[in-house]
């Protein structure tokens, strides 16, 4: 019987340094277009309450963007001088001499309709997701395909 002290071994040599990123691009499998995962959805109901959170949230930062850029758009006319001469040219031609844009006024009005307008638009999302919702159970919802990329 032999020993197996007796039995060499053969370790093959280390890769040089420069070598072993190529050695490993080699061997590494390329991924390919068929090996993708793809799985079909079916989504047949949507959750009002999701819906309402996410278009308040949504239609409430629409409204102070643009409030926003109101009064950027209301400061800069008032710098170059265009509102004294609305007003002028209001009050010469309604020879109305009280005549004055408030600012304040102008933007408490604003804001309110904005609210108004973000409690309206969430509503109306929420309305069309129950009927989405119901529509979904006579049609069978939107198909989905969902594909993971390699």
């Amino acid at each position: 019987m032999s020993d197996p002290a007796d039995q060499a071994t053969v370790v093959p040599p280390a890769p040089a340094p420069a070598e072993a990123p190529a050695r490993a691009q080699r061997e590494r499998p390329m991924p390919s277009p068929a090996r993708s995962r793809q799985a079909k959805v079916v989504l047949r109901k949507v959750g009002p309450w999701s819906v309402l959170k996410i278009s308040f949230l949504f239609y409430l930062c629409v409204m102070v963007v643009i409030i926003g850029a109101m009064m950027i758009l209301y400061a800069i006319v008032g710098a170059i001088g265009a509102l004294d001469s609305l007003t002028r040219l209001i009050r010469d031609l309604f020879a109305d001499q009280s005549f004055e844009i408030h600012g304040g006024w102008l933007f408490s009005r604003g804001l309110s309709i904005g609210l108004a307008l973000v409690v309206l638009w969430t509503l109306i999302n929420v309305f069309i997701v129950f009927l989405y919702n119901l529509l979904s159970d006579v049609v069978g919802g939107i198909e989905v395909t969902l594909s993971e990329r390699r």
